[in-house]
């Protein structure tokens, strides 16, 4: 019963002391380019982590939650930007928001669940769809949010920036919050509603026969991950310290779920590790590109060679190793006989 309940708290129990510990150690080495690196790879990981709630348990390949993401963002940003110049970048709002100044924690969890509401207006009618029809609804969602916000000019500076947003997003804080999302993550595919939508997913037909409500084990799931997802979309922007409608659109969409596949879609470890083996690709990338000094000869590749590179090892992992670098598997938990 022990070793059992030991399980439960596995794989969150092995990964977050291992984000730790690499946490621990970048911060010692006193590399400031290296931290922020790693503190944008655990925003990510926010993300990644929420996207893998709904992704990973129902396998519904999700294209728009970089929409809630968008909305959780602005929602946030209404809250906490630009004290005294707000009236000027959104004079639509109403005017307690225009007048009051939101500390960032309370604003980051109002915005999420905004987000997490729009998640489940969205959920009553993609929820019943099957799963390549729920991904295109859940695509074309995207796209709607992204036009509304873009036109939407009084409250959202419409395709504009917004400028001075709280920076309060550092390593720790990434972490911290990386951590609450895989804790939420654990608890939420080792409860009840996780393995009924797992069951769903596995076999349809027969989780039907056995009375699970098809439709409200998938919104539980979305609605969740909706949550966390937008927790990391509100992050990215404190930690950009600006906002645009353009940053949550299908470059996110893609990197977020390139990190979910690469490391592997069906398990938590996967979306931890996906997350920081892309993440440190990126990097790698990103020094190439600015020139990078060897033995006296400077080595350079041309901008936008990133996302080239990545699309590429993303076509390489669904050829070679569709189920990502895990697979399955999740880390301290004994593979079934």
């Amino acid at each position: 019963m022990k070793r059992f309940a030991g399980l439960r708290m596995l794989p969150a129990g092995g990964l977050i002391p291992l984000l730790v510990l690499v946490c621990v150690i970048v911060h010692v080495a006193g590399n400031q380019l290296i931290e922020g690196s790693l503190t944008e790879a655990l925003v990510y990981m926010v993300m990644v982590v929420g996207l893998s709630v709904f992704v990973s348990n129902s396998g519904i390949i999700s294209f728009g939650h970089v929409s809630f993401a968008l909305v959780g963002a602005y929602a946030s940003a209404w809250q906490t930007c630009c004290p005294g110049l707000r009236g000027v970048f959104m004079p639509g709002l109403p005017q307690i928001l225009l007048e009051t100044n939101v500390p960032v924690m309370p604003a980051a969890l109002t915005a999420a669940l905004s987000a997490t509401a729009v998640a489940a207006v969205a959920g009553i009618a993609i929820t019943r769809l099957n799963a390549v029809a729920a991904s295109i609804a859940l695509l074309s969602l995207l796209f709607v949010v992204k036009t509304i916000y873009e036109n939407w000019t009084s409250v959202t500076a419409g395709q504009g920036s917004l400028a001075g947003l709280p920076l309060y997003v550092g390593l720790w804080t990434a972490l911290a919050w990386a951590t609450g999302a895989i804790v939420v993550a654990q608890l939420y595919m080792n409860s009840a509603h996780g393995l009924r939508l797992r069951a769903i997913r596995e076999e349809y037909a027969a989780a039907r026969a056995a009375g699970i409500v098809v439709w409200r084990e998938r919104m539980i799931g979305l609605v969740i991950s909706a949550f966390v997802f937008a927790i990391g979309g509100i992050l990215f922007g404190h930690y950009l310290g600006t906002l645009a409608v353009s940053i949550y659109w299908l470059d996110m969409t893609f990197l977020t779920l390139a990190m979910l596949v690469v490391g592997g879609m069906r398990s938590l470890t996967g979306a931890v590790v996906g997350t920081l083996a892309v993440s440190g690709v990126r990097e790698v990338l990103r020094a190439f590109e600015r020139g990078l000094d060897v033995g006296g000869t400077t080595l350079q590749i041309p901008q936008g060679s990133q996302e080239i590179v990545l699309a590429l090892a993303f076509l390489l992992i669904l050829v070679f190793r569709p189920q990502g670098i895990v697979g399955d598997y999740e880390l301290g938990v004994p593979p079934p006989r």
